[in-house]
């Protein structure tokens, strides 16, 4: 069986995005480079260092499932039917939308539960892994005992406030083991496991 990953790029202080959901900085290392890569989107090409695309194609290659919340799904329209990471999308929400453009898109709605959408998603994914976007989901999901790895994309910027990465966990200390540390520009990639009980 795959991973349960959680990642996000996140400022220095630990947010990813402002009060108002923007990236502001955040994503510019997705064009600072002369590295073409891809997700799971053909048409959403990034160019960044040979470090970045490493990482990309190192940490995305194996997703086949991502798990997010409404909240995501709605700031982006679901990418317009497209995952943007792995083959299939589960959505954590209280409600489906009732009249979304594209309705044979591989995406699931789970009212279920963090929980009930990362037992669905990693039913898809079998061996491969699933992706979990960080935010309040991801805390969920951490709280919960669900995660296997954590990657932080770090940015050298300061918010001051925002969405938190790990949105409003207020779970019990959670220890990680020593991160793999893969530098690009102005992006630090860190990925670290989640140390089991």
């Amino acid at each position: 069986m795959g991973k349960v990953i959680i990642g996000a790029t996140v400022s220095v202080d630990g947010f990813i995005a402002d009060e108002k959901d923007a990236v502001g900085p955040l994503f510019d290392w997705y064009g600072n480079g002369d590295v073409a890569v891809t997700m799971a989107d053909p048409d959403r090409v990034f160019h960044v260092t040979p470090a970045s695309a490493e990482y990309i194609r190192s940490s995305a290659g194996n997703v086949r499932a991502t798990v997010i919340g409404r909240r995501l799904f709605d700031i982006t329209n679901g990418w317009n039917g497209v995952p943007a990471a792995g083959e299939h999308v589960f959505v954590v929400t209280h409600e489906p939308p009732a009249d979304w453009e594209f309705p044979d898109a591989p995406f699931t709605f789970v009212t279920g539960g963090v929980t009930r959408a990362i037992e669905e998603a990693r039913a898809f994914a079998g061996d491969r892994d699933v992706s979990v976007t960080a935010g309040e989901i991801g805390g969920q999901a951490l709280e919960a005992g669900l995660i296997d790895e954590v990657h932080l994309n770090v940015v050298p910027v300061v918010f001051g406030s925002g969405k938190r990465y790990f949105g409003s966990f207020a779970g019990a200390h959670q220890m990680l083991e020593n991160p793999k540390v893969i530098e690009g520009d102005r992006i630090l990639h860190l990925i670290y496991a989640v140390r089991k009980s």
